[in-house]
């Protein structure tokens, strides 16, 4: 298991998941998030996102962290958090923000509630957008970037982590691809 950077190719799946989790897609862009893959079958388990909101000074928020069904509990939510908090890091980030409905999960990584008059403004926004549109249990939380730890069990977790038995994701078919089986024709057709 790892986490890679989402490449042009993910967005379709990510919209599909983000929608069935019923998480926020404001202002998508592919390129904010990253994406937990199976590196045995190649299967996308859980992906999250990074959103810098320009103002007087540039705000860095964790939003829209999932993790499929048949993945959870496995430490895959934890790595995703762990390569966000990275690259806020990596971009100069001391602070880092999410507005989240689970606030005990994010606390295992030092994530602290905090007071919604602690957050700068664009983030009281859109928490009071959040709370009406999608999660009205939506608490404020921040973490100094230096301040994150990752417990063991996570990191154990993930090591050996593999999808449960589930029917989560169809077999694709043609039709997934708008091609007609029953009306398809070929490029190269050989009769005469």
């Amino acid at each position: 298991m790892y986490v890679r950077d989402a490449r042009n190719r993910d967005e379709v799946w990510l919209l599909d998941h983000i929608e069935a989790l019923g998480l926020d897609e404001t202002a998508f862009r592919s390129r904010d998030y990253v994406i937990a893959v199976d590196e045995r079958s190649d299967e996308r388990a859980g992906f999250g996102r990074i959103r810098i909101h320009k103002a007087a000074e540039d705000i860095c928020e964790l939003t829209s962290i999932g993790v499929l069904e048949a993945w959870r509990g496995q430490g895959v939510g934890a790595h995703v958090v762990e390569r966000l908090v990275q690259e806020a890091s990596d971009q100069a980030f001391d602070t880092v923000y999410t507005l989240s409905g689970e606030p005990e999960y994010l606390a295992q990584f030092g994530f602290e509630a905090i007071d919604e008059t602690d957050l700068p403004g664009v983030l009281q926004d859109r928490l009071e957008s959040k709370r009406d549109s999608l999660d009205p249990d939506a608490v404020p939380m921040r973490i100094e970037v230096a301040a994150f730890s990752m417990p063991q069990r996570f990191r154990d977790a993930f090591k050996a982590a593999a999808a449960a038995d589930s029917d989560d994701e169809p077999e694709e078919t043609a039709e997934d691809f708008g091609i007609d089986a029953d009306e398809a024709t070929y490029k190269y057709d050989t009769s005469d």
